[in-house]
């Protein structure tokens, strides 16, 4: 008699073979289908980016980071990626490359001069050549120092090797006169322009400090929107004698003849490209470009000199290229920028682009290069820089290496 479970164990077993044999054949297929449908996807990539599909996106410093590479799914097309800020991108041409290759060490400290001083019978240490929280400096065309001595309400004037020349100014509304002026800048022919910021003014004086002119006086917001000021900050002149001031309330940056005839403005307070948030810190560039510390935001912006914005960089932070509180701005003479990054106590250096080059400085309170919030910065014709270090009541002096 025939064991029926024999044949049944051997149909089960067949019919597992046969729908083995059938899924294999199916899975074989899925799989050249899958890559059939894969493959155009790296030459749909090349034609639309202009690299091969497994090579990984390079990155320049700009908002987008970390992002993985297209290569870690290679059967699905990267999705666009929205550029949230058209922050500047350094062209990598020959002679970028070689201004960031030549120029990536940071100045030689030269030295040091000040200490805390008040004017007047407070005073204990003496007054001139002191400082109480100094903000602003800027140096004139023979290579004269000026300093903004803000909290005694005064300008101080010094040799290019910190030896005492002479001062003006006492706290007050008057010509000449002051209340906490915080900005300072010399124009081709010498004259002296100063943020009055407590005034809501702008006075402009000859290379002795006598009084020229002023423009913006009373209260800042009972002004029209086309008068200045409202607490400006941040000043600077072009090589043709036309004047930029950063109005620090509204946010914007202002226009002037070197009488003050407002030529125009732009920005208003906001986080966008060409908004402002405390724009402390102006300077102007030998192509006339116009840089701005935008300190509330963390950032630099780029305009041209109509005020056309042309790029940004930085976030808040303490890496290379980032900011806390970027306050003072200059240019170089080969168009580098150097940038006061106030709550980092430091120096950053870039090139015209914003491609970060060199920093130097980190808090202290007495070596030369050591910085206790440092606010303004200026560049004199011969190459060297000017740092107001506020809080250590001093100004540091810095030149290019040999």
């Amino acid at each position: 008699m025939v064991d029926l479970r024999f044949f049944s164990c051997f149909a089960f077993t067949l019919t597992l073979m046969l729908l083995s044999v059938a899924c294999g054949s199916n899975l074989d297929s899925s799989v050249k289908e899958t890559v059939s449908i894969a493959a155009p996807t790296e030459d749909i990539f090349s034609a639309s980016t202009g690299r091969k599909f497994s090579e990984p996106r390079v990155h320049t410093g700009d908002s987008e980071k970390g992002r993985p590479t297209p290569s870690s799914n290679p059967t699905r097309p990267p999705r666009a990626t929205p550029t949230l800020k058209p922050a500047m991108k350094a062209a990598r041409t020959l002679e970028t490359v070689k201004i960031a290759e030549a120029a990536d060490e940071p100045l030689v400290f030269v030295t040091t001069w000040g200490g805390q001083g008040t004017e007047g019978s407070l005073s204990t240490m003496g007054d001139n050549g002191k400082f109480f929280r100094p903000r602003g400096v800027g140096v004139a065309p023979d290579g004269t120092v000026y300093v903004v001595d803000t909290q005694n309400h005064r300008i101080q004037k010094f040799t290019s090797q910190g030896v005492y020349q002479g001062q003006w100014g006492t706290e007050g509304s008057g010509d000449g006169e002051f209340d906490e002026p915080t900005g300072v800048a010399v124009a081709p022919d010498g004259s002296v322009y100063v943020a009055d910021t407590e005034n809501s003014r702008i006075q402009k004086f000859t290379s002795e400090g006598v009084f020229v002119t002023k423009w913006g006086e009373g209260p800042g917001p009972e002004k029209a929107y086309w008068e200045c000021c409202y607490q400006p900050r941040g000043v600077a002149v072009a090589s043709d004698g036309i004047v930029y001031v950063g109005d620090t309330n509204p946010g914007r940056i202002m226009k002037f003849t070197p009488e003050g005839v407002v030529l125009g403005q732009w920005g208003t307070s906001g986080t966008d490209n060409g908004q402002f948030k405390s724009p402390y810190g102006v300077a102007m560039a030998p192509d006339g470009s116009v840089y701005v510390g935008d300190a509330g935001n963390n950032r630099i912006q780029k305009f041209t000199s109509e005020g056309t914005y042309v790029g940004q960089w930085g976030t808040k932070g303490n890496g290379d290229g980032e900011f806390f509180n970027p306050s003072g701005v200059a240019v170089g003479l080969d168009g580098s920028v150097y940038v006061a990054d106030f709550a980092n106590h430091r120096i950053q250096k870039f090139t015209s682009e914003g491609v970060f080059l060199t920093k130097w400085g980190k808090q202290g309170y007495f070596d030369g290069g050591q910085f206790n919030a440092p606010r303004g910065i200026a560049v004199a014709p011969d190459g060297s820089l000017y740092v107001a270090d506020r809080d250590n009541n001093r100004i540091q002096k810095f030149s290019p290496g040999s």
